[in-house]
């Protein structure tokens, strides 16, 4: 990174978005970096707040996420998972063992009158991860989505029915404000980068926030694509454009869904089309810690030379 970007604020979801934050916190100066995440997916199950993008960026930055799936915790184990599905308790959404501790000490900390804003601080300080981690809001927002099973919370949608109702309408429940220091942090921002998470139930939580998009259009902004070839590289996205867009899943589609703020796009090698913006092609998927790395300087370096 040269001078010429010198803090970086980033929107992201869980597995995309937190693959893109890991390669930039390798290449950005410690400091350098904050991460705005998505809470709309967050839940309370077996009594605990369960954040779960919170929680993939934050073991992905501990260098603890499971290296498959990209979310949950290497090497876990799931022995008070099985006793509650042997003691009849709602087994839809796995829970591991060093991952429960986690939503235990979150859920103490709320409880004893923190805000989630220092709870992750103070999570994310305990784990030895050294860039700035912030929620959206401080305050329950959940995701819902009208669906063809009627209205479902996002993880009932996706883990408990697999995704598979189609989606006619994505929308957020519960206070508009954000964290006062998430729109503090894009003010201060050089760039922000716009992680390859779904820009219906990862992005758009957060743009949906007051004043959110309206401080995003004051600060150069580029975003990475998470259609490659056509396809979502993770999760329902994909079938998701084609339901809510009416139109074929692509870059453009992408770009479209960010106009009135973004500044650049960067898409896979192969992609290219017309779509109203800068763009730069790359491989965009990041399947080694090598990959991360260098699509974060190639990210910058593009955030560099545009207008």
């Amino acid at each position: 990174m040269t001078a010429a970007v010198k803090q970086v604020v980033v929107l992201s979801g869980g597995v995309g978005g937190a693959k893109l934050v890991d390669g930039l916190a390798a290449v950005l100066p410690r400091g350098a970096m904050t991460v705005i995440v998505n809470t709309g997916d967050d839940f309370v199950h077996w009594g605990l707040r369960i954040c779960p993008d919170l929680d993939t960026v934050m073991y992905t930055l501990a260098g603890l996420a499971h290296p498959q799936q990209g979310w949950g915790v290497a090497d876990e184990s799931f022995g008070a998972f099985a006793m509650v599905e042997r003691l009849g308790g709602p087994a839809w959404f796995r829970l591991g063992d060093r991952d429960l501790g986690v939503h235990v000490m979150r859920t103490q900390r709320l409880g004893a009158g923190m805000n989630l804003t220092a709870v992750t601080a103070e999570l994310c300080h305990a784990l030895g991860v050294g860039a700035r981690v912030l929620p959206m809001c401080e305050t329950p927002r959940p995701t819902m989505l009208d669906t063809a099973d009627g209205v479902l919370e996002f993880q009932d949608w996706l883990v408990r029915h697999r995704a598979a109702p189609a989606v006619t309408r994505v929308w957020s429940a519960g206070p508009t404000a954000p964290s006062p220091a998430v729109l503090d942090a894009i003010a201060a921002a050089d760039l922000v980068v716009v992680g390859p998470s779904n820009p219906y139930v990862s992005i758009d939580p957060i743009l949906t926030l007051d004043g959110v998009r309206a401080a995003l259009a004051a600060r150069p902004v580029v975003a990475v694509s998470p259609i490659v070839g056509g396809r979502a590289v993770k999760g329902p996205l994909a079938g998701m454009i084609e339901q809510l867009a009416g139109r074929a899943p692509s870059p453009a589609a992408i770009a479209d869904h960010y106009r009135d703020f973004l500044g650049g796009l960067v898409i896979e090698a192969g992609d290219e089309e017309p779509s109203g913006v800068p763009v730069v092609a790359t491989r965009t998927v990041m399947s080694s810690a090598a990959d991360r790395a260098r699509l974060a300087r190639e990210v910058l370096a593009f955030a560099e030379v545009l207008p």
